[in-house]
């Protein structure tokens, strides 16, 4: 007779972290036509309007183009002191540019600044060329288009590297605060130009010398990313601030005036950290429930969070937080230090659900021959004691 361990889910009520005051956090009413904002370090989405609908993203997609150059600056393809050459198609662009002609050569570090800063049309090109398998700009936007979906923007489809309209150059918002993410974590090395205020680049543009970025210099912990504006598009921006060690990255896009996208995203920079607070619940490595071990050594393993477990609240909120882990068990032996074996399940009110690994604190081998034999004995006394079906 073969006996397997009786399987069953069980639910373990762990903890309740208590936040003080009177009511749930409102939601932000944005005047923009889509938008998202999330807490970085705990991935809560704070706001989401429209934020996977593809949409024209404007200068805004020109930071995968400065992803992929931060790359290859990364990888060797590029130095920063390598200076590209300027094509007739690269001097051709209007809007927003660095007036590059094609007598110049200019360094991949002044271009980056002229991207981040100057939101330059040419530069844009310029790198896409240097970097694109063909040469073209066409090709690049090809592997901007690949490399996103790489990076789990699935939403994301680029018909050039500066986001000048054009039909397919498409962005949703939820995939460019993931490549904010990126930009952010990814190349920190990089990531404080994009709190630059201003690049002259060779004196030859003094009225395009200015970050358009409206946050900068406000006081709010804003230390980037770029803004965006066409016509189709209307004004955007996909920003990102720090206060007292929270960052949040927002986008917003579909404001009508330069003015209306400033005061919104002050206002949604304000709310975010206003209304919510971050919370510890849990220390790395501290009991939260206990499981039963089938035929092991041991007869139970804690169940503990591998990392620090911490949510974001509304700070207007008297409930408690109710949280749960969830596992299966018995768990069968051998069970080893840091097995995945269950879940804490927990749900802040007005906020998505968060659910947490938790994984075993220590080793259980398989039991000697005396735990096998009394597993199997208790389980044939159980089973008899249930009567004649119970001992089948």
């Amino acid at each position: 007779m073969t006996l397997h361990a009786p399987r069953f889910r069980t639910l373990f009520a762990a903890l309740a972290a208590s936040v003080c005051l009177a009511l749930p956090a409102s939601a932000f009413d944005t005047a923009a036509r889509s938008a998202f904002v999330v807490d970085k370090g705990t991935g809560t989405v704070l706001l989401s309007k429209n934020a996977d609908v593809p949409l024209p993203p404007a200068s805004m997609s020109k930071l995968m183009t400065l992803y992929m150059a931060f790359e290859a600056v990364r990888d060797g393809r590029l130095s920063l002191d390598e200076r590209l050459p300027v094509s007739a198609h690269a001097m051709s662009f209007g809007g927003s540019t660095m007036f590059l002609d094609t007598t110049d050569r200019v360094r991949v570090e002044d271009l980056l600044r002229g991207i981040i800063v100057l939101s330059g049309n040419d530069a844009c090109v310029v790198i896409a060329e240097a970097l694109s398998p063909d040469g073209t700009e066409a090709g690049f936007a090809r592997m901007m288009t690949q490399r996103a979906h790489q990076m789990d923007m699935p939403n994301s489809t680029f018909s050039n590297a500066s986001g000048w309209p054009q039909a397919g150059h498409r962005m949703s918002m939820r995939d460019l605060a993931t490549l904010a993410g990126h930009l952010i974590t990814d190349f920190p090395e990089f990531y404080p130009m994009f709190a630059e205020r201003s690049f002259a680049f060779d004196g030859r543009a003094p009225s395009n010398t200015r970050n358009r970025n409206p946050l900068l210099g406000l006081g709010v912990g804003a230390d980037g990313l770029k803004t965006g504006h066409t016509q189709e598009a209307g004004y955007g921006l996909v920003g990102s601030a720090t206060q007292d060690g929270r960052r949040v990255i927002f986008v917003l896009s579909g404001l009508d005036s330069a003015r209306a996208r400033a005061e919104e995203s002050e206002a949604v920079v304000t709310w975010s950290f206003r209304q919510f607070a971050e919370i510890s619940l849990a220390r790395a490595g501290q009991p939260l429930a206990t499981a039963d071990v089938w035929m092991g050594a041991s007869p139970t393993v804690n169940l503990v969070p591998a990392e620090d477990v911490s949510a974001l609240m509304p700070v207007l909120n008297a409930r408690n937080v109710t949280a749960e882990v969830v596992f299966e068990g018995p768990v069968i032996a051998p069970v080893f230090k840091g097995q995945p074996l269950g879940e804490l399940v927990f749900t802040p009110e007005g906020l998505p659900e968060k659910r947490i690994p938790l994984v075993a604190d220590a080793q259980v081998d398989k039991g000697g021959f005396s735990v096998r034999l009394s597993t199997v004995a208790n389980l044939l006394l159980t089973r008899l004691a249930n009567g004649p079906e119970g001992a089948m």
